[in-house]
């Protein structure tokens, strides 16, 4: 039962225009498997989840549901009835547990009155129910609806509250918790984390990890993958590749993959590359036959693929005006609303420091923000702000680009001369490129609009940049760019973000913000979750272990090819041997490669790394081996 496949696709086709969104994508999950599902936007994730959920048919290819499963979707615009409470609404969820108990408690009664054969038929039937009763956990409904509600962000006081009160966030949660009580057999869960703060996502985390469902989650949130996945399916050009274990894993065997790959087919291109010249140079001469050879080798030759990769937008900001050494002051601030968010922030914010903010919804961490950058007024306290700080602000709603202009318009700097040429220069650097370039800013999908926000920003020539959510809509491999980018500016920046995989590679500080205290945390997101752990964290200062600096260290290795210039009647360089068995020992060799070649492009060769490896350190063996004996045929043919 423990390998009972749940669900089968099997060879998905999907067309939106004449290029394929799904080319033949199959796979299978079986029962337990935790599953995330990664891919660039546009690769159609969405669209393979909604073929799987019915909401889409298929051009051609099947999905198969085992029968026996119940399968849970999270809805990511979620209806509910007027007039029913969060409670009420979670408690649903539970319906079927709920009549369970209800049928028992009737059985119950009926056989305390009924005597005989009926009496047994009923207490057997009773214990049926019990056992059920106890597998499914039904004698602590409340407990598990509270723990749920609780563990996904709602508060005590909201828990009676009518669902058409909720905003737009609290409702998704809301649909998550229902999902998470159901406890379907197979959950489908698109983006779960979205409207979840860190201290929820983490509770997530655990609540998915620890599951006996099958997942299929498809997620933007690293760390999020990291603890559920088992298995990651990468989608991309309307095919997949099906790799072990979660996200950090992926990328680990991606990069191996890719590195044997590239190495792979950059030596038979130039093995290509070789024959092709011997060809072009000796056909129709006193070598044409062994020129029709090669061309014949050619023609048979088995052709690797260059590596899978995903190549995501350069980004990158220019070098900023060098700014004092304190570049914001904050003394006492405090700030309130409705009530108290702060009170009594003191902190300096010094030059090249990357802070990131973090807390709990509702602690006013964008509130925060926007008084560092002197958009709001403190209550009290006071903001100093130092010499030749040039600020930016990039908002999470992005209204910093104007939605009504074209976009090549919308990121125009006030301050200077930046004919159209230089900003599209800087739109391409970002991924904003050719027609896109003069759409209406609200013509464009989520991810190009932050993308189109980022150009904007690069354009301000600021040395102090807020960022406020900057991974939003962005894909994995975009984030990853943005990381870089951010770790590689040379001014201030100072970030909100509930991506914790982003803020521990680019922050060096954190300000932890919760209701009644603060903490400054020297160090990343990995620092400050070490001491949580540990039971170190203060409301004072808590200071970092010193972090080594790690290098970036994958440079491309170029390797030439030297081709035989020798003359004719030259004097020998290799012992004498006949052109028939130099011929034969070439034909042996070659025959070999093209064996490895056929033998690479199986698929598993190509989902193992030690195979792969295998056979590409013989491919070079081998050709190493083929080299001299190229120079020692042509000479042979010369001076024998």
């Amino acid at each position: 039962m423990m390998n009972m496949i749940q669900l089968t696709v099997d060879n998905i086709e999907k067309y939106f225009s004449e290029e394929a969104v799904l080319d033949g994508v199959s796979f299978e999950l079986s029962k337990g498997d935790h599953v995330a599902l990664v891919g660039p936007n546009g690769a159609g994730k969405s669209t393979l989840v909604n073929i799987i959920t019915g909401v889409l048919e298929p051009d051609s290819g099947t999905i198969e549901l085992h029968p026996a499963i119940q399968v849970g979707i999270l809805e990511q615009q979620p209806e509910y009835a007027k007039g029913r409470t969060v409670w009420q609404e979670a408690a649903a969820a539970l319906e079927e547990l709920a009549t369970l108990a209800e049928e028992a408690e009737r059985v119950a009664t009926e056989m305390a009155q009924a005597t005989g054969e009926r009496q047994e038929e009923l207490a057997q039937r009773f214990d049926r129910l019990q056992v059920r009763l106890y597998q499914q956990d039904a004698y602590n409904i409340d407990y598990r609806i509270e723990r749920i509600l609780s563990g996904l962000g709602f508060i005590e006081s909201e828990f009676h509250k009518p669902v058409e009160q909720l905003s737009g966030g609290q409702k998704n949660r809301l649909a998550l918790a229902k999902l998470l009580l159901a406890e379907p057999d197979l959950m489908i869960l698109d983006e779960p984390s979205n409207h979840l703060d860190i201290d929820a996502t983490q509770w997530l985390e655990r609540f998915l990890a620890a599951s006996q469902a099958t997942i299929l989650l498809v997620s933007h949130d690293r760390f999020l993958i990291d603890q559920v996945a088992q298995k990651t399916i990468e989608l991309h050009q309307g095919t997949i590749e099906i790799y072990k274990g979660n996200y950090s894993s992926y990328m680990r065997q991606k990069d191996d993959r890719n590195a044997v790959l590239r190495r792979t087919y950059e030596k038979q291109q130039d093995e290509i590359a070789r024959l092709e010249e011997f060809v072009r140079r000796h056909i129709g001469s006193q070598k044409t036959a062994q020129a029709e050879d090669r061309r014949k080798k050619l023609a048979r030759m088995e052709r690797v693929n260059p590596p899978r990769e995903i190549n995501a937008p350069a980004m990158g900001f220019p070098i900023p005006e060098r700014s004092g050494d304190i570049v914001i002051r904050a003394e006492h601030i405090s700030k309130a609303f409705d009530f108290p968010l702060f009170e009594d922030l003191t902190f300096d914010i010094l030059r090249g420091q990357k802070w990131g903010i973090l807390g709990p919804n509702g602690t006013g961490k964008s509130t925060l923000m926007k008084i560092l950058n002197s958009e709001l007024e403190p209550d009290a306290g006071e903001i100093h702000i130092g010499a030749k700080v040039k600020a930016a602000y990039f908002d999470q709603h992005l209204t910093c680009i104007d939605s009504d202009k074209e976009v090549v318009e919308a990121i125009r700097p006030d301050h200077k001369e930046f004919v159209e040429r230089e900003r599209r220069d800087v739109l391409a650097r970002f991924g904003i490129t050719k027609e896109m370039v003069f759409k209406k800013v609200r013509h464009l999908s989520g991810g190009e609009r932050n993308r189109t926000a980022l150009a904007w920003l690069s354009t301000r020539d600021a040395n102090l940049m807020f960022l406020d959510e900057p991974t939003n809509h962005l894909d994995l491999w975009a984030r990853d760019s943005l990381e870089r980018t951010v770790c590689d500016y040379q001014g201030t920046v100072v970030i909100v973000s509930h991506d914790r995989y982003f803020l521990d590679q680019v922050c060096d500080l954190l300000l932890v913000v919760e209701p009644g205290r603060f903490r400054v945390i020297d160090g990343n997101y990995s620092t400050y979750q070490t001491l949580i752990d540990s039971g170190l964290a203060k409301e004072a200062r808590v200071e970092m272990e010193t972090r080594p600096e790690v290098a970036d260290a994958n440079p491309k290795e170029k390797k030439s090819g030297k081709a035989s210039n020798s003359k004719p009647r030259r004097k020998r360089k290799f012992p004498y041997r006949k052109v028939e068995e130099i011929e034969a020992e070439i034909a042996k060799l070659e025959s070999r490669i093209e064996v490895i070649y056929s033998e690479m492009a199986q698929e598993e060769a190509l989902r193992d790394g030690g195979v792969m490896k295998g056979l590409s350190d013989e491919l070079g063996t081998v050709q190493q081996a083929l080299e001299p004996l190229y120079n020692h045929l042509e000479e042979a043919i010369d001076l024998n």
